[in-house]
């Protein structure tokens, strides 16, 4: 696996240590994480230590091979499902490996020397640590056992058998995501039918003690939905796949006449996108994961994209969305006098929070409690940089940017804007020193900003390509030096009046544009 949870300090300034602390000598490790680790995480800092010290005085190496064998088949089925449910459905094979165990354990109890007292205390330290693991090992089968039934006892009082997954597959596809860390694996995987299934399956893993991981498309780059314990239930609402149609019907803190969609939260962005398009309207969130995130996943992240430069990120975008809370009940967070642009250029965000039962409909459940939350503009973004994907706390604001951990996104109305009539994309090749080039980026939009009102040209996207990534797709240039740019700008430019031609930005860096500009209308 990748990585690996709640290393001590000790663990952690071993990077800096001599090479051998990276030696690989347990067998069956087909992990990233090499023996100082494993031995860390099964037997603990202290004996990792001990072993370190009696690695240098090795004689013959085979007591080493035996304690390292028997970590090693600790340590393949404790990261190995499969083995776990082979293991789990063969009581006599389970007892004929935690016997083998103990026998290699016994053996090297009789090769220890009493002649060298410091070295045997040390050899009987790391024993009784072996000893304890397996001894733990042994017992764990048990306690999963016992906790899948209860588990499945309660669960199926809320959702269908085949939605509640124990199996090897299940657990392994919901290990990581976009990130491929992999710390632990789940204890479950829950895949509800519906929003009010959901609301139950939180309140019931609740009382397993569970904690709860929401799922999407699982593209998030944060980690956001990797198990960083066992014990843990991964929820994956990727069925909640209810989309409604764009219509302009009215919505609270919204004014009269502006379109909006409702999609559940398993819905992909992709379909959402087009949804709107067939209506003649633009989704603004548009994450270059559209294919395969989902818009849960979207508000968690507060995902942008290309058009958040007209239009903002999702938190701009959204009239109202539903969640299930940390203790199983309905929150539904409402935006009052909607600006239909840009959060941070109101001076208060207002918000509407209400608390439902969450053993009942949200359409019928009735409200527990109610909040209003008003939150500066400003607050929104960072001066100079825009989304701040450091400040998870945003205001207070519940659900935005949290990555799923003060609850469950169920559903949400997004706002749909219209796409001016007339669209250029202008295509910038940046020569000479990177350096110089970069500020362009801020003077193009400065400029666009401060003329928008005047000359009608609006900046809809900005893409920024360095000189690595323009070697890695292949770019081929389109000016007539024979060099690859230090650096591209592909700016989408939209106005009303097809005649007023994209602006030419007043740089200081040295650029050049291609003869001709790439240009398009919707």
């Amino acid at each position: 696996m990748n990585a690996v949870a709640n290393l001590s300090e000790q663990a952690r300034a071993g990077e800096d240590r001599e090479p051998e602390s990276r030696l690989r000598e347990i067998p069956y490790n087909y992990t990233s994480l090499a023996d100082r680790e494993i031995v860390i995480r099964l037997l603990g800092d202290a004996a990792w230590a001990v072993l370190d010290d009696l690695r240098a005085e090795r004689r013959t190496g085979r007591s080493a091979r035996m304690l390292y064998e028997v970590l090693g088949d600790i340590w393949v089925v404790d990261r190995n499902p499969y083995l776990q449910d082979d293991l789990l459905d063969n009581p006599k094979r389970r007892r004929q490996l935690i016997e083998a165990l103990h026998h290699r354990l016994n053996e090297l109890e009789k090769r220890r020397d009493a002649t060298d007292g410091v070295r045997d205390a040390k050899v009987g330290q790391l024993l009784r640590a072996a000893g304890d693991a397996v001894l733990q090992f042994e017992r764990r089968f048990a306690e999963l056992e016992q906790m899948r039934k209860k588990a499945r006892r309660l669960l199926l009082k809320h959702s269908r058998e085949d939605n509640i997954r124990f199996d090897a597959f299940s657990r392994v596809a919901h290990v990581t995501d976009a990130t491929d860390w992999r710390v632990e694996l789940p204890f479950l995987v829950l895949a509800p039918d519906t929003e009010v299934e959901t609301a139950a399956l939180v309140r019931a893993c609740i009382e397993l003690g569970l904690t709860v991981i929401p799922r999407g498309g699982g593209t998030g780059y944060t980690g956001g939905a990797v198990p960083l314990t066992p014990w843990s239930a991964v929820i994956n609402t990727e069925k909640l796949d209810t989309l409604g149609a764009a219509e302009t019907i009215a919505s609270p803190g919204v004014p009269s006449g502006t379109a909006s969609i409702f999609s559940a939260a398993g819905v992909v962005t992709k379909r959402v996108t087009e949804a709107a398009e067939r209506a003649g309207f633009v989704f603004a969130v548009d994450p270059t994961s559209a294919d395969a995130s989902c818009v849960g996943g979207n508000i968690a992240m507060n995902a942008g994209g290309k058009k958040a430069v007209l239009w903002g990120t999702a938190v701009d975008n959204l009239a109202w969305w539903r969640m299930v809370d940390t203790d199983g009940n309905w929150l539904e967070v409402t935006r009052l006098d909607h600006n239909l642009g840009k959060i941070h250029e109101v001076p208060v965000a207002c918000f509407e929070l209400n608390w439902k039962d969450g053993r009942v409909h949200p359409d019928k459940a009735k409200i527990l409690r109610s909040e209003r939350l008003n939150i500066e503009g400003a607050a929104f973004r960072k001066l100079g940089l825009g989304k701040d994907v450091t400040d998870k706390f945003l205001g207070g604001l519940p659900g935005v940017q949290k990555e799923g951990c003060d609850g469950l996104i169920t559903a949400a109305r997004w706002i749909l804007h219209r796409m001016p009539k007339h669209i250029r994309t202008v295509c910038l090749e940046f020569f000479g020193q990177a350096r110089d080039a970069i500020p362009s980026i801020v003077e193009i939009t400065e400029y666009l900003e401060s003329t928008a009102k005047s000359k009608g040209a609006v900046l809809a996207g900005l893409e920024h390509l360095d000189e690595r990534y323009l070697r890695a797709v292949g770019y081929s240039t389109k000016s007539k030096r024979g060099a690859l740019p230090k650096m591209v700008l592909l700016g989408d430019i939209v106005g009303e009046d097809e005649h007023k031609s994209p602006p030419r930005p007043r740089t200081s860096c040295a650029w050049r544009t291609p003869a001709r500009a790439k240009a398009s209308s919707p």
